[in-house]
């Protein structure tokens, strides 16, 4: 039994550590932010000029003023500070934004990301990942093992990059893996989940770990 999209979020939470800078992407990694765990500080930055944002808002209590970078409606806090686009790249291109958490099409066994284009549809641009993948100390993607039976976990990618090497772990609804120079690890598998459909489903190199988790 695959995770769901709110358990892949949770377990992404669990790589958040106090004091924390963090940059979510959009889609799954948006959820993050719901399983903060109590006590633990942890200031959300975002792209368009947003340190310290608070959970999403109840329905009806939307500001259509207060977007992140992904459009979202989001709440404030009495921390939070804004200011211009170019700090805010400033901050993530400076290195000071601990993890990135991102949503990806593709992730090959040497951490190459592909994000942002598939060619022949129509693409607004690659906003900030290729800078955050550049800039922050680690990058967490978060995403479906396959999609429409396509495997997701390549050899090597073949859409346009974001950024060559950069991922430093993979969370999806099947389990979580490390990338290393050695190709990927698997470290946990979902509830119900084999080695063999992971095998199966995945075309990287891949290797299980001695103390893989089986939740």
């Amino acid at each position: 039994m695959a995770w769901t999209r709110e358990e892949m979020a949770a377990r992404a939470a669990k790589e958040l550590r106090d004091g924390y800078y963090v940059n979510l992407g959009i889609g799954i990694p948006t959820l993050v932010s719901n399983y903060i765990p109590d006590g633990m500080t942890v200031q959300l930055q975002s792209e368009n000029g947003m340190l310290g944002m608070g959970p999403f808002p109840f329905e009806g209590d939307e500001d259509p003023d207060l977007i992140n970078a992904g459009k979202q409606t989001i709440t404030e806090l009495p921390t939070t500070s804004y200011f211009s686009s170019a700090d805010s790249f400033a901050m993530i291109r400076g290195g000071h934004i601990d993890l990135s958490i991102l949503g990806a099409m593709q992730v090959a066994e040497n951490g190459d990301l592909a994000n942002w284009m598939i060619p022949g549809k129509m693409v607004k641009g690659m906003g900030g990942a290729m800078d955050l993948v550049a800039g922050v100390k680690k990058v967490v993607v978060l995403m479906e093992h396959v999609a429409k039976e396509e495997k997701k976990l390549l050899k090597r990618c073949t859409l346009p990059l974001t950024g060559a090497g950069v991922v430093n772990m993979v969370i999806t609804d099947l389990g979580v893996f490390t990338v290393g120079k050695d190709g990927m690890t698997a470290i946990e598998i979902a509830p119900h989940v084999t080695r063999e459909e992971i095998s199966s489903k995945t075309e990287a190199s891949l290797r299980f770990a001695d103390n893989l988790v089986q939740h």
